[in-house]
């Protein structure tokens, strides 16, 4: 059997069938209740299982499906990525023409820099229709294992560029909105995508110090787990539905996730309630392995499927759990009904794809290239980069007022930046659109030289000296730099902080020459900009993270104030001390004897800019205009939630909402404006965060003098703590709710 299954999958691979479909109208399977679309995705899936050999339903666990060739079932690719754009691995582009290429929008730190959840609603519905029209020309899969959403806890972490951002609430509110647009609205008679969210739980670090990912078991407290690595997968299972979770390389508390039944049962499907026979849960790739070792959890390899396929572990990203299950079967160690379980939920989420229903009833499965990288989608891609972008610095130079007279130097390995505008995880884009491209399409003169050939190139390298000519002839001066997936990635953390001598020195040189210059840090995790800010011979500094494929444009039409920046950092700016001040190891939040404390809610340390910072080319007014009192009675709020017959009373709406805050541009540029809402007080078990974000909007175009009202809607678990034990509570105390940073 195994033979056969490595047979199969070869012969998947080679042929690239990733999304062929079962042929319910004539095919083997016609007269059986899986093509029956009057029953229920459960008693069709079932239906489909009972025909399957013992051998079958094994060679059915593995992400790479070999499917069932005699049932009429083809091969099926469960593993296809789509974190801000279809993406490999198993994707497949053509080398030109129609599906050569879909739309790559920003990674999610910077879309998560634009605080507005209709824009990631729309990113992610773009992603699904391009998904669907490269699956209907058999190019892709249904399943996408798509969104990072662990919170992007330590400053290092090489993958932190994946997710939106530091804060649990922001991630929970992004993810709810992204999940919306992929796998489309409930009431759908079939999703568009599967979405899966990953990893889960307690995943935030590569390899530190000799300490990786695969072996690593990260000591997370109760009140921790609750209050802050879980928030963002409960947004996904209990308020999202989402179709499917991945559990992670790493153990939590000594347990490692893909075989935690307290993780994947007790608090996924029964406290959650994530219980849909169509949501099923997939390892991350080799994450069953490394339950046998490195974590040596289980003592055998065939205990280690075993225990991952009881624990909840319904399919195994790789060959692990079709390699060692006829071993685990043949010792007694599972049955075959934990088994049947499995393949249930993926033949039920399937199902509600449609995979086994006629085309012509599917308006999905009309889609075509026509469909890719259409007007829309391009200027949505531009939209997403022009919201992320922050602006920190500004002495009144931007916007940047130019005409044909003017002369551009631009500088740095990020000025003509093509792939690397993408971050990671990224298919082929339309087009790359540089920042020295952008520039070229003005009416200026432009003078370029990158100088550095990467953020570490010393002296040595004789591109520096093209530099110094092209700024004698610049009038202003723009060094686009940072970090790339050189320096932060899958499997790389980051080691410092800092911006690199090379890029200081050059910046240094290039702002003594007493020109009007700007800077522009590029990259996921942030740099400490402290020498950037301090140095009054440079007027400005932007942050683009990796702003996609119109990412040139969009940082050209910021600095010339074609688009006005509103964005918001969505994680904290340390100074380059942090990196010694607290290991990666070092689950915990709050500060203590050896650590300054995490985020924007508990670092007692000086940020270089915090979380939510980013400045406008105008000046805003906020007032609360309805929907606060001065006191209120916590049993009176907790009666009107049980009246309301919400199940979880996190959920239940604080009354009066929503609260109504009043925007006043008291500027003359129209602008949009980030509304982000913070509680703070004395209340709960001490200490206590600095603030906590409960609510944002992005409000749009406030022309100078004019006004928009935010209605920010908040919960009871707005106002709650956690307790040590991981409860939640509403406390009586000093509440104070605050607007902006």
């Amino acid at each position: 059997m195994l033979r056969s299954y490595a047979q199969l999958v070869t012969l998947l691979s080679a042929t690239k069938a990733l999304a062929l479909f079962p042929d319910c109208s004539s095919g083997p399977l016609k007269n059986e209740t899986i093509c029956d679309s009057s029953a229920t995705p459960l008693d069709r899936a079932k239906s489909l299982v009972a025909l399957y050999t013992l051998e079958e339903k094994i060679n059915a666990t593995g992400s790479t499906s070999p499917g069932v060739h005699r049932l009429g079932i083809p091969p099926y690719e469960w593993w296809n990525e789509g974190l801000h754009g279809i993406a490999g691995p198993f994707t497949n582009f053509s080398d030109s023409g129609d599906y050569s290429y879909s739309t790559s929008f920003p990674q999610p730190i910077t879309m998560g820099a634009a605080f507005d959840d209709q824009l990631i609603k729309a990113v992610a519905t773009v992603i699904s229709i391009e998904a669907r029209a490269f699956n209907n020309a058999n190019r892709t899969g249904l399943d996408f294992w798509t969104p990072n959403i662990n919170p992007f806890r330590d400053p290092r972490w090489g993958r932190g560029q994946e997710t939106p951002g530091e804060d649990p609430y922001h991630l929970s509110s992004y993810v709810h909105a992204l999940i919306a647009g992929l796998q489309g609205d409930s009431s759908d008679p079939y999703k568009r995508v599967v979405a899966t969210c990953k990893h889960y739980a307690g995943y935030d670090m590569e390899n530190w110090n000799g300490n990786f990912r695969y072996q690593f078991d990260a000591q997370i407290s109760q009140q921790d787990l609750v209050e802050y690595y879980l928030p963002s997968f409960q947004s996904c299972a209990r308020d999202s539905n989402v179709g499917a979770f991945m559990c992670s390389y790493n153990a939590v508390n000594g347990v490692p996730t893909c075989a935690d039944p307290y993780l994947l049962q007790t608090i996924l499907r029964e406290h959650w309630g994530w219980t849909n026979e169509e949501q099923w849960v997939t390892s991350d790739c080799d994450a069953i392995q490394n339950v046998f070792l490195p974590h040596q959890w289980s003592s055998t390899r065939e205990q280690a499927v075993a225990d991952s396929l009881i624990a909840g572990t319904d399919l195994d990203c790789g060959s692990y759990m079709p390699n060692h299950l006829p071993g685990a079967f043949a010792q007694g160690l599972v049955n075959e009904t934990v088994l049947d379980q499995a393949l249930v939920r993926q033949y039920s989420s399937l199902i509600r794809l449609g995979w086994f229903d006629a085309p012509e009833k599917q308006p999905y499965r009309q889609l075509d290239f026509s469909d890719v990288a259409t007007n829309a989608s391009q200027q949505l891609a531009y939209r997403a980069a022009a919201e992320g972008i922050v602006l920190l610095k500004n002495d009144g130079l931007l916007p940047l007022t130019i005409d044909s007279s003017t002369s551009v130097g631009l500088f740095g390995e990020w000025a003509n930046a093509t792939d690397d505008l993408l971050g990671n995880y990224y298919g082929v884009a339309t087009y790359l659109h540089s920042p020295l491209w952008a520039a070229e399409q003005l009416n200026i003169t432009v003078n370029y030289a990158s100088g550095l050939g990467s953020s570490s190139d010393p002296t040595t390298n004789f591109g520096w000296m093209s530099v110094w000519p092209a700024a004698a002839a610049s009038d202003v001066i723009i060094f686009i730099s940072g970090i790339t997936n050189d320096i932060e990635a899958e499997e790389k953390d980051r080691v410092s902080l800092s911006w690199t001598g090379p890029q200081l020195d050059m910046i240094g040189q290039l702002a003594g020459l007493g020109k009007p210059m700007i800077v522009v840090q590029m990259g996921g995790g942030q740099l400490d900009s402290s020498p950037i800010v301090n140095n009054p011979n440079i007027s400005a500094l932007l942050w683009g993270g990796y702003p996609g494929q119109d990412g040139g444009v969009a940082i050209m039409d910021i600095i010339t104030g074609k688009a006005a920046p509103a964005g918001r950092l969505p994680l904290t700016q340390y100074p380059s001390s942090y990196t010694n001040e607290v290991p990666m190891t070092d689950m915990s939040l709050r500060p203590g004897p050896t650590s300054p404390g995490r985020t924007y809610k508990w670092y007692n340390g000086t940020a270089v800019f915090e979380f939510g910072s980013g400045l406008h080319y105008t000046n805003f007014s906020a007032s609360v205009n309805r929907g606060l009192e001065s006191s209120y009675d916590i049993s009176e709020l907790m009666s009107t939630c049980k009246q309301s017959n919400e199940t979880y009373p996190d959920r239940c709406a604080f009354t009066p909402s929503p609260i109504q805050v009043e925007i006043t541009n008291i500027g003359t540029t129209s602008s949009d404006y980030v509304t982000l809402a913070y509680l703070t007080g004395s209340f709960g078990p001490a200490p206590y965060p600095k603030k906590s974000l409960v609510a944002y909007q992005r409000l749009f175009s406030i022309s100078g003098g004019s006004s928009d009202i935010a209605a920010l809607n908040l919960t009871l678990g707005s106002l709650a703590r956690v307790d040590m034990k991981g409860n939640k509570v509403l406390y009586p105390g000093e509440y104070s709710l605050l607007i902006d940073n």
